[in-house]
C-alpha cells in the first residue's frame, strides 16, 4: 500500500473516530435556565452536546436557542429524546413538582425510560433529594443530587465545583458531563450527600462572612484603617477566605461586590435560603448548630431589605453607611 493510501486510510479512520465520539455523546434535556443554568447549558453546547431546553422565561430560552439548543414547551417534551436530564431549579418545591408532579406520580420521572440519568444541580433539602431519588430508583432511573459552588462566574467559566450524591455507577456516567461545566467534581456519598455537603459549606461561609464583617467593624469603630486591619488579620490566625478574596468592607479589595455597591455575586436572599436549609437539616437530625443559627438570624433580618445585594453586604448590619 502506498504512502498516500495509508494517509487516506488514517484520515478516514480519524474521521470515523471523531464521528463515533460525537454520536457517543448523549442527548441532554436541560431544565431551568436562570443565572446559573443558562451558562451551564451553553458550556454543554460548546462541547458538542445536543440540548433540548425548558424554562418559564421566553428570554432565557431564546438565548439558548441562539446558542444552538432546541426549545421545548414542557419538561416532559424536553426530555422526550434525552438520555440525560439536568435541572437547575430555585427550590425543593420546584424539583418536587417537575420530577414527581402534583400528586407524586405524574411528574417527569414517570415518563423517563429505565436507565435515564438525572442530574439535579438545585440546592434543596437533603430530604427532598432523597425523596426524588427513591422515586427514581423504583422506576429504574439513575438520580444524582449535584449542587454546585462557584457562583455565576464559575458557571460562565465552566469552573464550578460539583458536590454529588448518589451511586458510584451513576456518578461515573455523569462525571464526563459535569467536567464540561466544572473543574472540581466530588462524589460526597449516597443520595442526599451532595446537598448535605453543600449546605455545610455555605453555613460555614455565612458564619465566616458575618464574623469577618463584625471584626472589621470593631476595628474601624476604634480608629483602624479597614485595609490595614484586613492585612494584619490575613497574616494572623484570623485569616479566612472572606478576608483574602471577598472582603466585605468597601474598597479594601478591587473587583469584589463590596467595592461595587454590593452588586453581583451571591445574593443575600440565597445565602438566607441555604442557611435555612442547614437549620432544617440540623433540626431533622437533632444536631446543635448555635453559630449557624446566629448567622441565619442575622441574614434573615438583613435580607428583608437587602435580599438582592451580595451576601457580603451583611457589613451593613454594623455600618449602614457602606450601602451609600
Amino acid at each position: 500500500m502506498g504512502t498516500k493510501d495509508t494517509e487516506l486510510n488514517n484520515k478516514e479512520s480519524n474521521n470515523a473516530t471523531m464521528s463515533d465520539n460525537n454520536t457517543d455523546k448523549p442527548n441532554i434535556a436541560f431544565i431551568g435556565l436562570g443565572n446559573m443554568g443558562a451558562p451551564m447549558a451553553e458550556n454543554l453546547l460548546k462541547a458538542g452536546y445536543t440540548l433540548s431546553v425548558y424554562d418559564l422565561s421566553a428570554d432565557a430560552t431564546q438565548r439558548l436557542e441562539q446558542a444552538g439548543a432546541s426549545i421545548a414547551d414542557s419538561p416532559k417534551s424536553a426530555a422526550s429524546n434525552a438520555q440525560v436530564v439536568i435541572s437547575m431549579l430555585p427550590a425543593g418545591k420546584h424539583v418536587h413538582s417537575v420530577y414527581l408532579g402534583e400528586d407524586g406520580t405524574n411528574g417527569l420521572l414517570a415518563e423517563l425510560p429505565k436507565g435515564t440519568l438525572v442530574i439535579d444541580s438545585s440546592t434543596i433539602a437533603a430530604a427532598d433529594a432523597r425523596l426524588v431519588a427513591e422515586a427514581a430508583s423504583k422506576l429504574g432511573v439513575d438520580f444524582l443530587d449535584a449542587p454546585v459552588s462557584g457562583g455565576t462566574g464559575g458557571a460562565i467559566a465552566g469552573s464550578l465545583t460539583f458536590i454529588v450524591g448518589g451511586s458510584v455507577e451513576a456518578f461515573a456516567k455523569a462525571e464526563p458531563i459535569l467536567a464540561v461545566m466544572g473543574k472540581n467534581i466530588f462524589h460526597a456519598g449516597e443520595h442526599g450527600a451532595g446537598q448535605v455537603a453543600k449546605i455545610c459549606n455555605n453555613m460555614l461561609l455565612g458564619i465566616l462572612m458575618a464574623g469577618t464583617a463584625e471584626a472589621i467593624n470593631l476595628g474601624v469603630k476604634n480608629g483602624l484603617d479597614p485595609k490595614v486591619l484586613s492585612d494584619i488579620m490575613l497574616q494572623s490566625s484570623g485569616r479566612n477566605w472572606t478576608l483574602e478574596v471577598y472582603n466585605p468592607y468597601p474598597k479594601v479589595l478591587e473587583n469584589v461586590p463590596s467595592s461595587n455597591g454590593y452588586k453581583g455575586g451571591f445574593m443575600s436572599k440565597l445565602m438566607q435560603k441555604d442557611l435555612d436549609l442547614a437549620m432544617q437539616t440540623a433540626k431533622d437530625t437533632e444536631v446543635e448548630t448555635p453559630m449557624g443559627a446566629k448567622a441565619t438570624e442575622l441574614y434573615e433580618a438583613h435580607a428583608r431589605d437587602n435580599g438582592d445585594r451580595d451576601f457580603s453586604s451583611i457589613m451593613a448590619y454594623h455600618d449602614h453607611s457602606v450601602l451609600s
